[in-house]
């Protein structure tokens, strides 16, 4: 690998569309100045696991059920980053509570992606189908994706890029979920790691400019 590119960290928990969103837009060369350096597990025998092995790239398993709490998983997670000397951390579905110890490391440096416009449907208990159960209930328009830096507070941290789709009359969860994956999510996340690796995202604040 020529020399500079930004080391990229994936969490996972669970089937890993998103991985694979990242996986792909990496082999079409569009993580400029980037590459996936390890994908990591927070439970074992998920099918990410398999996307990451299929793609040639180092993969491990941290376990939460091995950890006290959720401080002694967050420690062990640094020190996995540290190891690997890992610029970027992209939460791709993953599912487990991270605490201070991660953002004092890599302030600015962890990413994630929510399957609603923040700060709509956000924040505790909106994750997974629940997100798109809760834009049908509420009656919008349009839902869609949100990657953003994360913070300590939940779903909370600057914006740096959203995309929108139409909810359509006879929407489904389901039917919702998949149109925001395919049109917004499985698109965004690389565009934001890319824009990333490239130092191209500067923080000011709440706001995220993106440079030229």
């Amino acid at each position: 690998m020529s020399m500079g590119k930004r080391r990229i960290a994936v969490l996972v928990s669970g089937g890993g569309t998103n991985l694979q969103a990242l996986i792909d837009a990496q082999g079409r060369g569009e993580i400029v100045n980037g590459e996936i350096s390890i994908v990591i597990s927070s439970a074992p025998g998920v099918y990410a696991l398999e996307r990451a092995k299929n793609a040639g790239i180092h993969n491990c398993v941290l376990d939460r059920k091995n950890y006290p709490s959720s401080q002694a998983m967050t420690a062990a997670l640094v020190e996995k980053l540290k190891e690997f000397s890992i610029d970027l951390v992209v939460m791709a579905g993953f599912m487990t509570i991270v605490t201070h110890e991660l953002f004092e490391v890599y302030n600015n440096a962890v990413i994630n992606i929510h399957p609603a416009l923040i700060p709509s449907f956000c924040g505790k208990g909106a994750y997974g189908l629940h997100v798109h159960e809760q834009a049908l209930a509420y009656g919008v328009k349009i839902s869609g994706a949100t990657v953003h830096f994360v913070t300590e507070e939940c779903d909370s941290g600057p914006i740096i890029l959203q995309q929108a789709v139409d909810v359509l009359p006879d929407d489904t969860p389901e039917a919702l979920q998949r149109r925001i994956m395919e049109q917004c999510e499985w698109k965004l996340l690389p565009q934001a790691v890319s824009l990333f690796c490239q130092g191209r995202l500067a923080v000011e604040g709440r706001v995220v400019h993106i440079l030229p």
